[in-house]
């Protein structure tokens, strides 16, 4: 295989895993502590990163270092990529309704205890769990519904204040939630806006050094 065909062949797999990851130029960078023009040149195929580089794009991806180094169909991606995605499900899915479970162990043995039916101990366990949620999401799917259980967190927090204070009927506790709702959507607002403009000027910026790229070596030829 000729030096070429393999700098293609990289190129394309780092591209697609990238993409396929919903990650910009610029945060695959931050990531493995390069720059976004490193992350461009390489998926040009103007460069390849080294072995340490490709050992932590597969750790990041979740593939084999053979599999950034080995060229793909569509299907065989497809294929390849789906039992990592089921796999991150299910242990998402686990951590649930493992935490579910530890909530109904507790309300059982203090039911056949005391003789009293702690129903609250559900309503203590949901932030737990959009917390774990949350961590997960970020760490494999790149913040996508992170906000969904941002928003569950701060319900389910008023919810637990509210059932330990039961007894005081204290429900304007709920009013709370509006002002944190809107600053949980701002918050979230402010990062895709930032995300969206990092991702504008890192494309501006590819574009602008392919476009002078190209005119250097059309003066190059000119010159020859």
């Amino acid at each position: 295989m000729e030096i070429n065909e393999f700098k293609r062949i990289v190129a394309q797999n780092i591209y697609y895993l990238r993409t396929a990851n919903h990650l910009t130029q610029m945060e695959l960078g931050t990531k493995l502590s390069y720059t976004d023009k490193a992350i461009s040149k390489w998926e040009r195929g103007d460069g390849i990163p080294d072995a340490f580089v490709l050992s932590q794009m597969a750790e990041i991806f979740g593939v084999s270092v053979d599999y950034l180094l080995t060229e793909h169909t569509e299907q065989d991606r497809k294929v390849e990529t789906k039992p990592i995605k089921v796999a991150k499900k299910m242990i998402n899915n686990i951590v649930t309704f493992g935490i579910l479970t530890i909530a109904l162990l507790l309300f059982v043995i203090i039911a056949l205890s005391s003789n009293v039916y702690y129903w609250q101990i559900f309503v203590y366990a949901v932030p737990i769990i959009c917390i774990t949620n949350i961590v997960l999401k970020s760490i494999w799917n790149n913040g996508k519904g992170v906000f969904l259980f941002s928003s569950l967190l701060v319900w389910s927090v008023l919810a637990t204040v509210y059932c330990s204070l039961l007894i005081h009927n204290f429900w304007m506790i709920f009013l709370i939630g509006v002002p944190l709702q809107i600053i949980v959507f701002l918050g979230f607002k402010i990062k895709i806006t930032v995300t969206f403009t990092q991702k504008d000027f890192s494309l501006k910026r590819q574009k602008k050094e392919e476009d002078k790229k190209e005119s250097t070596q059309e003066n190059e030829k000119t010159d020859t």
